[in-house]
């Protein structure tokens, strides 16, 4: 017990301190150890403090409920339990305990306030309700009628929307027999009506499980998955939405609470292992649209897979392997220029594949990758049939679907019996389709560096000769990208090139023709893309591309097609033409000892240097590049895999370079398509995207660059790049760019403050890089206004004062006018602060005089600011001031010449004087003669 208690006080000191977290961990600790029901009472309701303060209030409620139960009169528990009951939006509960409380103590201001606001709210919220209800009937009536007029209905139906995304309004919806009406409004089959109650059912899916499943109980899974299925994308990706909110909400990815409602839940698993079974049968149903099919394919994508590979249950990836692998690869095998195949988007055959991959990734161990391989080897060998070319050439497509999804598996079965030859035999077949298919699947096992050698020795002539005889535009440009691909096989390697000098530019040039010829398909000019992704890997290539203004431009325009299966192909492009891809540095001396023992030594192409990059961009700014890349960063997420994320952030932070271009990126877009990237892909991907955010975000007005709440979301990417583990210029342009965000206003500071950033700038201010140190100190200078910061120096046992006088006392004079800047304010919040200063340096005093007397004006000001602070704060210390050296400073600076620069100086030293004089520490001066 006596540790208990021990404990418990410890937890109070720690609270007292601002030491939330502490307290709360100490106050657990006490609760296993406590056996006394009153003492165990006092720890529940101290801690219920703690979680009030964290803005945990269920928490709050339940350790205040403990407490209660001890005590039914303890107040201070009773009123914590109200106001987290409050946030939790239960007014009516809330109410009751503190009427409870006003009781108890019926002259206690506090609980009498409390008890009229509730009160308030508890009308308003009575009143909400009934308004809400004859809202939510009327727009009913208005949409279920057949003579309203188009604006009312569209308007009614907009409404309808918005009143489901909040949790009132979506409850009052269920409760008005909304799901009923709302089913009438997909009877009508009316596209706009649709929309608008899948919309709806998604805002009313959202985060809360039992309504969540009385909705798709009431509704049917199967009748979700035909209206998914329609030939509409709006309306199949409407419905996808509402599929990704009911899974959040039935898994617990959505994880907000809903007290005793949870209690009433029944086992989710069986509804999300029925709506697996569904999506998997809309994957090969000839009924689905093409539409319909991507975004099944889509949702198995974000859903199957684990997110976190430290959970250890991947059973939906294994039933999913099972159930549906051989329908995915049945996907990826349909021929479009064939009869009798499934309705398909552009993207429908990339999402599958990458399905695969991700499927794939997501097994554990060999007897199941195993098992994965040998599913495909079965499907695929099941195929090849000789007496029947569609059979073959479905199996040979869905050996491309593998080869750009899990390319090992892919790789594996190339190299098996008969599929080289099967190739081989399609790629001189009479049919175009066959060449055309057998062609692409050469392409795609080309993707490692060996195979192309092989295929430099075996396939190229092969190419070569249906390049040559073909007159189909479509196989001709398929052949081409094959041999671009073969001929790219050193990277940008410049001693390391397959084909002889001037042919990879012959290749280019032929590919930015297709590309710029409006006459051929979409479909075909992406392939030009492609090879453009291979070739430009040679400084000749890219050069002589962004010369070419219409062919950029053409690869903009495409990029931002509904195709989006071009994406990764113009990101490598861009990438390659921008040198933004992974550099490794070598070593003069390891150069020297591969040469010595006759290894190759990569070679560097003279137009690969900076003056030519630098031009490169030039061209792609002036030609558009930016809005292509907002276009592409807005892709389905499926397809904008974490790899081309990456890639197009590497893109961002070349283009940013130049602190000139930067006002071109923003007015194209470019800083709020960034914070997507900063946010979501591969970690090289998110530092790389916070890295331009923060070239970005140092220079720019902070409204213009991120219109509207965007700005918000810029901060966890720069505090990100704060970390140790990042390199000294991405520290440095974190810090200029959050000193610049700092002092645009204080909703930014505080939230820059609330993702845990003081600590890190801090650690900066007592770098011994003065550039960094000077960016912390700026930055903290803008930071010391809020409340929270002011708490941390006022704190006992800390050097944060000292740091900031220590500063001051430095040479650099922007170093000097950041520190002084932050103690001006910080005196001026707090007269504790003021006498602080006294105690941490002998020096103090010094350095005050010598901030006075600085040949920088700002400084000067600053200095006399905190001078005047502190007389202003205590009169003993005011004395001590005056009696020294600083009168004499105070007094030159009082009696200079008023002047436009020097005024605030003047000002301030004049101020000083004054209340010296008003404290009767000195006497007014004369100018006259006795």
């Amino acid at each position: 017990m006596a540790d208990a208690v021990q404990l418990k006080e410890e937890g109070n000191k720690y609270f007292q301190e601002g030491y939330i977290d502490k307290a709360i961990e100490v106050y657990t600790q006490a609760l296993k150890l406590c056996k006394d029901k009153k003492v165990l009472a006092v720890i529940c309701r101290n801690r219920s403090a703690c979680y009030l303060k964290k803005e945990k209030y269920s928490q709050a409620v339940s350790d205040a409920s403990k407490a209660v139960d001890v005590d039914g009169a303890d107040v201070k528990a009773l009123y914590r339990r109200c106001q987290g009951l409050e946030k939790l939006g239960k007014l009516d509960m809330a109410f009751k305990d503190v009427q409870r409380c006003a009781t108890i103590e019926p002259k206690n201001k506090t609980f009498l306030e409390t008890l009229r606001r509730l009160s308030v709210q508890i009308q308003q919220k009575l009143k909400d309700s009934f308004s809400t209800d004859s809202r939510v009937k009327n727009m009913f009536d208005i949409l279920l009628s057949d003579e309203q007029e188009k604006d009312k209905m569209e308007k009614a139906a907009n409404n309808l929307i918005v009143l489901a995304r909040e949790e009132a309004g979506a409850e009052r919806i269920f409760q008005n027999n909304g799901v009923a009406l709302l089913q009438q409004l997909i009877d009508t089959k009316k596209p706009q009506m649709v929309l608008a109650a899948i919309r709806t059912l998604s805002g009313m899916c959202t985060g809360h499980k039992a309504r969540t499943m009385a909705i798709i109980h009431l509704i049917g899974i199967e009748k979700l998955c035909s209206i998914m299925a329609v030939d509409n994308e709006e309306i199949a990706l409407a419905t996808a939405n509402m599929f990704q909110c009911v899974n959040d909400s039935l898994s617990g990815a959505d994880r907000r609470e809903y007290g005793k409602e949870e209690a009433i839940v029944l086992d989710s698993s069986k509804d999300l292992k029925t709506i697996l079974m569904a999506l998997l049968e809309m994957v090969t149903s000839k009924t689905v649209s093409g539409h319909g099919r991507d975004q099944a394919l889509n949702l198995l994508c974000r859903n199957v897979p684990r997110k976190d590979k430290k959970d250890t249950d991947h059973s939906k990836t294994l039933y999913t392997i099972d159930h549906g692998l051989k329908k995915i690869l049945k996907v990826c095998g349909q021929i479009p220029e064939l009869p009798d195949q499934l309705p398909m988007t552009e993207n429908t055959q990339l999402i599958a594949s990458v399905l695969l991959n991700k499927l794939y990734d997501d097994l554990r161990c060999d007897p199941e990758r195993d098992n994965f391989r040998e599913l495909c080897d079965e499907y695929i060998k099941g195929k090849f049939d000789p007496n029947d070319m569609d059979k073959n050439i479905h199996a040979i497509n869905a050996l491309s679907g593998l080869l750009q999804g899990p390319f090992d598996v892919g790789d594996k079965l190339v190299g098996g019996q008969g599929v080289m030859e099967m190739m081989v035999a399609l790629c001189g077949s009479e049919r175009e389709v066959d060449q055309m298919v057998a062609v692409e699947a050469l392409i795609h096992s080309s993707t490692k560096m060996s195979r192309a050698t092989f295929f430099t020795t075996n396939g190229v002539g092969l190419l070569k000769d249906i390049y040559k005889k073909t007159k189909n535009e479509k196989i001709k440009i398929r052949a081409l990208v094959g041999l671009c691909k073969l001929g790219s096989a050193g990277g940008d390697d410049y001693a390391m090139r397959q084909f002889a000098e001037g042919s990879t530019e012959k290749l280019a040039k032929q590919c930015r023709k297709w590309l710029c010829n409006p006459a051929i398909d979409s479909r075909t000019r992406k392939w030009a893309v492609e090879g453009l992704a291979y070739l430009s890997n040679d400084a000749d290539v890219k050069d002589d591309f962004v010369e070419d203004e219409a062919a950029m431009k053409a690869m903009y325009e495409l990029a931002k097609s509904a195709d989006k299966t071009i994406l990764y192909a113009v990101a490598c492009t861009l990438v390659n033409c921008t040198n933004s891809y992974e550099k490794k540095d070598i070593l003069p001396e390891l150069v020297q000892l591969a040469k010595f023992s006759k290894q190759h030594v990569p070679e560097q192409h003279p137009k690969d240097k900076k003056d030519f990059i630098q031009k490169r961009v030039k061209r792609m700014l002036k030609a558009g590049v930016i809005s292509a890349l907002a276009v592409m960063v807005k892709a389905d997420n499926t397809l904008l895999t974490d790899q081309t994320k990456e890639m197009l952030a590497r893109v961002f932070l070349a283009l940013a370079d130049d602190a000139k271009d930067r006002g071109i990126i923003v007015a194209h877009g470019g800083g709020k398509a960034l914070i997507p990237l900063a946010l979501e892909g591969t970690e090289e991907g998110k530092i790389k995207a916070s890295h331009a955010l923060a070239k970005i975000a140092a220079i720019s007005n902070p409204e213009i660059a991120f219109p509207g709440e965007r700005v918000y979301e810029v901060v966890r990417p720069l505090v990100r790049l704060l970390h140790t583990d990042r390199d000294g210029v991405q520290n440095f342009e974190a810090l200029m760019s959050l000193t610049n965000l700092s002092g645009f206003s204080e909703k930014l500071r505080t939230k820059i403050v609330k993702e845990n950033a003081l600590a890190d700038i801090e650690n900066y201010m007592f770098e011994d890089h003065d550039q960094l140190r000077q960016a912390a100190t700026e930055c903290m200078c803008n930071l010391v206004t809020c409340k929270e910061v002011q708490e941390r120096f006022l704190q006992d046992g800390n050097d944060r004062m000292k740091l900031l006088l220590l500063l001051c006392a430095e040479e650099d004079d922007k170093l000097q006018m950041a520190a002084a800047g932050a103690l001006a304010m910080l005196t001026a919040a707090h007269k504790k602060l003021c006498t602080k200063i006294t105690l941490v340096t002998l020096q103090w005093l010094e350095i005050l005089q010598r901030l006075c007397l600085h040949d920088t004006v700002e400084v000067r000001h600053r200095g006399l600011v905190v001078v005047y602070n502190m007389m202003n704060a205590d009169d003993e210390l005011a004395k001590n001031m005056i009696e020294s050296e600083l009168l004499e400073i105070l007094t030159i600076i009082g009696k200079l010449e008023d002047h436009p620069k020097k005024q605030p100086a003047i000002d301030a030293a004049r101020a000083c004087l004054s209340k010296a004089m008003d404290l009767g520490l000195i006497k007014p001066f004369s100018t006259g003669r006795e």
